[in-house]
């Protein structure tokens, strides 16, 4: 199993679309522990916009724990194959390792803002 998460400064980014670069942990399916870290470009653009999910999907990911995102980028990423968990915050390994024991849970909450430049409106 893969799981990506959005980063930004090693943190989980807040704004999917616009992150600094997105963390591919690789995690043993038997153990549940991560095996291999890689880091994948951020492309240019708004999130939902670009090649990032189709790019995640043939990486063979099939998760996406996120802080927060809006509804286009949730449809792309689930029509790529990729379950997307949203209100996470934190480091992106100790979130990683969170939802791997089980105590991360998806937020529900959508971004609604999506011109670039604004932050989320709840």
């Amino acid at each position: 199993m893969k799981i990506a998460l959005p980063t930004r400064e090693n943190l989980i980014d807040s704004h999917f679309g616009h992150c600094e670069y997105y963390t591919v942990f690789t995690v043993n399916d038997d153990s549940k522990e991560i095996v291999n870290q890689e880091i994948i470009a951020s492309p240019a653009g708004c999130g939902c916009k670009s090649n990032i999910a189709t790019t995640l999907s043939e990486m063979g990911v099939n998760l996406l724990l996120a802080g927060n995102m809006g509804e286009g980028a949730v449809n792309v990423l689930n029509r790529a194959g990729i379950e997307v968990v949203r209100g996470c915050t934190g480091d992106v390994k100790e979130v990683a390792l969170s939802w791997l024991a089980g105590s991360v849970l998806d937020s529900g909450e959508m971004c609604h803002a999506h011109d670039e430049g604004h932050e989320c409106q709840h």
